[in-house]
């Protein structure tokens, strides 16, 4: 969890972060999650994350920062992880003692204990189920943005629904973790924002309205647990009392909605009309503003989080920084210098050869395996050394531009 105040000139005035496996020992977490035996299941205490608030607010205060300073705050969470509340927990978030922290007065009200999160992929047969009960993948995506993924929370609720009815009805309020978050600073259930809602293959992102036959599909009575959708950038109101009373913030201080770790990089790097955002990570991820989309069954469209009128799309490629580390090992001795000059030496085009590059199976396209091609079109076996490299790095950027161009980015010539 990372905190960061900024000026009315955008300066950074302070910054800090608690480690979940570090801070939290006592949640026994590994990177902050539970990997279950299956290997497929992978969750997220929900305490952790109320405790791990409490603890950077207690940090802030002991450093002597000023809340009473702060005129509104917001927030990122990661993408598709979900907050199960049980009944009555409203009553108890609205009226939290300043005395103990949160962490103490929430630990009962959450009806699933662990939470699923962005890397769970246990719900392949509720994706099968979804796809079919609304006419197809394609037809999912053109409503929802993507077809259905398992880390998707409508998938993940629908797993839910069917492995524990009796969680399930005893559930009155299910959260993104964006907008969970924002509920323990507004002292209330914080809506799903437009941009974080769009990837839970239940919001038409068209209508930006909750889709009836996605819904249906995947529980009963969803709609009511889930509240309306608002735009990303919506103003919810003051935060709560507890905060004031507990660590002096003004009560005119305002919550504006939260939204996912995606939209919000596309927010936070101010991309604008046309523009193109690409980050080199382990996984590669490209995201981009953009205004016709056209969703297809590989990629996400989600809707902008700065205009509500437009979209930005996503997509995102396993085979990244590993790959490029791997050829680099292979090929320039492991020194990113030596890769650098090879490059260079290499014309534009590689003279007509190209490869693809895939170790483990790759997302966009499904593909996996190493796969050269010459200038003639044939199928070889290995290129020299500064010619693999090239052809690596033209090959990724190429598949870039092509999938980017299947969801409607244009390119301009």
């Amino acid at each position: 969890l990372k905190v960061i105040a900024i000026d009315e000139q955008l300066r950074v005035i302070y910054e800090d972060n608690v480690h979940f496996d570090k801070n939290l020992p006592e949640f026994k977490t590994q990177g902050g999650v539970y990997i279950h035996s299956d290997r497929l299941t992978v969750t997220s205490p929900v305490l952790m994350w109320v405790k791990a608030l409490d603890m950077i607010l207690e940090k802030m205060k002991s450093s002597g920062f000023n809340f009473s300073q702060v005129r509104a705050l917001s927030g990122a969470g990661q993408q598709h992880g979900s907050v199960y509340w049980k009944k009555g927990s409203i009553q108890i978030l609205k009226s939290a003692s300043s005395e103990l922290p949160l962490h103490q007065s929430l630990k009962g009200c959450f009806s699933v204990s662990d939470s699923p999160i962005w890397m769970d992929s246990s719900t392949a047969s509720q994706c099968r189920a979804l796809e079919k009960a609304v006419g197809g993948a394609q037809h999912l995506a053109s409503v929802t943005g993507s077809r259905a993924y398992e880390r998707f929370t409508g998938n993940q609720i629908a797993k839910i629904y069917s492995q524990n009815p009796e969680v399930y009805k005893q559930t009155e309020r299910i959260s993104l973790v964006s907008s969970f978050a924002a509920s323990l600073f507004l002292g209330t259930y914080a809506p799903i924002d437009y941009s974080d809602g769009s990837g839970m293959n239940l919001l038409q992102i068209w209508e930006k309205a909750w889709s009836k036959s996605c819904l249906d599909a995947c529980a009963p009575g969803l709609e009511e647990r889930l509240g309306c959708p608002v735009p990303s950038h919506s103003v919810l109101g003051p935060i709560s009392p507890y905060y004031s009373q507990r660590y002096g913030f003004s009560p005119d201080c305002k919550i504006v909605a939260f939204t996912g770790d995606n939209p919000a990089s596309l927010a936070g790097m101010r991309l604008q009309e046309g523009d193109i955002a690409i980050s080199l990570g382990t996984s590669d991820t490209l995201f981009l503003w953009i205004q016709e989309p056209t969703p297809a069954l590989e990629g996400h469209i989600l809707c902008n989080p700065v205009d509500s009128q437009t979209y930005m799309a996503l997509l995102c490629f396993k085979n990244g920084s590993l790959m490029r580390e791997r050829i680099r090992d292979d090929c320039a001795s492991g020194s990113w210098d030596e890769f650098a000059k090879a490059l260079s030496s290499t014309v534009a085009g590689n003279n007509g050869n190209l490869g693809f590059y895939f170790d483990v199976m790759e997302i966009t396209p499904e593909a996996v395996g190493i796969h050269r091609f010459n200038r003639d079109n044939q199928k070889v076996s290995n290129f020299p050394k500064e010619v693999e490299i090239r052809a690596l790095i033209e090959g990724q950027f190429m598949a870039k531009r092509i999938h980017a161009e299947k969801l409607g980015y244009k390119v301009c010539k």
